[in-house]
């Protein structure tokens, strides 16, 4: 039996138009007023742009779901809409198969096949669904109706909006080449014999900064955990008073600070995540105030390896290159735009005007676009590194991209939009226990857990296996 195109497509467009008679002879309704609504809202995925700003004031995948929905719809109406459409050219339905009430004013005049709207709504619902499966209960129903929308009022045949959702439905999944599914088990790490129980928060010190992420100030919450515990502001983080424990409330920044003096006092550390993103805490394994109370009332807990670069430590990563000036430019930015916003600006303004870096890495001559030293092993091993699997090797995760290539930066943009920088020769990725980097030039600024410090021109990075005890379930 020869397989034949034309005959597949013989039989899919009879079923097209015996689908769309069905749909076309029920009877009128209210559900005619409403399809027209719900398809006109999502024209240029603005209703998932709102339901995406809806989703990211929660935390953790919520709003791990809100930016990997925006991802997978960027990716889904590329292909749809530039890609498939230039190379399927289908005409749309005929008005006249539906009343005139069902009818979209303005009817599109572009390729039939395959819907944008269809492969916008299936790859912002499977995306949310990959972070997070209750929201994705509640989105998959308001998707699947935007995908029958465009039945409904008459613009696509139903195999459109078929292949619109298979289109979407790939885009959310391919996301996970570029970025990850998170672990669901937190990052392993040494066993701590020696922490105590703090019953009521007796000895604790807790360092509050009010100003991290979108929420309230935890400090009533934490006070009605810990009565006894003493809560301190940020600004007086210089002149903490003895403690069996230090706590802080805040983002990765003010995690850092805190951590710092943990190390340096040999306290442990009492995290209460109250920061935008939260990465340390994330892989720490601690997602809420109840975890962390858990963990002291029961006392225990792990040790985690901590990193330096020139005395500072870090909790997170450090980085030279663009990253310091973008951070610079979003901060004077962020009260106009709004954080996200501005951090967009921000890169962009970045990679238009970056310069190469001319560098010596433990004795090896290079220019670099920019450097990035994670504390500890992260994953994925290309472009966005976004989760640490372990907090206990004692090394260093470093990553650089190389400007001394013809067409680098193109190279480098080709690698991580194809997902496949790990194996571009402008990107290396080292894993080492500590690192020397010495900048030519002026000196020039470093950033910290998305902070940015003091300029220099030598960089001396070193891993410290078990440096921070740390409260966790």
């Amino acid at each position: 039996m020869r397989f034949s195109v034309e005959g597949v497509w013989k039989r899919v467009s009879a079923l097209d138009k015996k689908l769309m008679s069905s749909s076309a002879g029920l009877p009128p309704s209210r559900l005619d007023r409403g399809m027209k609504r719900l398809s006109r809202a999502a024209n240029h995925s603005v209703l998932w742009f709102v339901v995406a700003a809806i989703l990211a004031t929660g935390k953790g995948p919520f709003r791990r779901g809100a930016m990997r929905g925006l991802a997978a719809i960027a990716g889904a109406s590329a292909s749809a809409n530039l890609v498939g459409k230039s190379l399927f050219p289908r005409r749309r339905p005929a008005a006249d198969l539906l009343a005139v009430a069902r009818r979209l004013s303005r009817h599109p005049t572009s390729s039939s096949f395959p819907s944008g709207h269809s492969a916008s709504a299936a790859a912002f619902a499977t995306a949310v669904a990959m972070e997070s499966p209750r929201a994705g209960v509640v989105i998959a129903p308001i998707a699947a109706a935007v995908a029958y929308s465009r039945v409904h009022t008459g613009v696509h045949w139903p195999s459109d909006v078929a292949a619109g959702a298979a289109v979407g439905a790939g885009a959310a999944l391919l996301t996970r080449r570029w970025w990850p599914l998170g672990l669901n088990e937190p990052a392993s790490a040494y066993e701590h014999a020696e922490l105590t129980s703090l019953q009521e928060g007796d000895g604790l010190v807790v360092v509050v900064n009010p100003y991290s992420g979108l929420g309230p100030d935890p400090s009533p919450r934490i006070a009605e955990e810990w009565p006894k515990a003493q809560i301190v502001p940020i600004e007086k983080l210089e002149s903490l008073p003895d403690a069996k424990a230090l706590g802080v409330a805040g983002g990765d920044g003010t995690v850092a600070a805190v951590a710092a003096i943990a190390v340096e006092r040999d306290l442990p550390l009492v995290l209460i995540p109250s920061g935008t993103l939260n990465h340390f805490a994330r892989d720490v394994g601690i997602t809420g105030l109840h975890d962390t109370a858990q963990a002291v009332a029961d006392g225990v807990g792990v040790r985690v390896d901590l990193a330096q670069v020139n005395g500072q430590w870090f909790v997170n990563t450090a980085s030279l290159g663009g990253y310091p000036d973008m951070v610079r430019i979003r901060e004077k930015l962020q009260k106009r735009w709004g954080k996200w916003p501005a951090a967009v600006i921000a890169l962009a303004r970045v990679l238009q005007r970056a310069r190469p870096l001319e560098m010596t890495i433990d004795g090896d001559k290079h220019l670099v676009w920019l450097l990035f030293v994670g504390n500890g092993p992260y994953r994925p091993k290309g472009f966005a590194p976004t989760m640490r699997p372990r907090l206990n090797d004692g090394l260093l995760d470093v990553r650089y991209v190389r400007a001394d290539r013809q067409f680098s930066r193109t190279r480098f943009f080709l690698g991580a939009l194809l997902g496949a920088l790990e194996h571009s020769r402008t990107y290396r990725h080292l894993e080492v226990a500590s690192l020397n980097v010495e900048v030519h030039g002026a000196p020039i600024s470093i950033a910290t857990d998305g902070e940015v410090r003091e300029r220099g021109r030598h960089f001396a990075f070193r891993s410290r296996a078990a440096a921070l005890g740390i409260y966790r379930p």
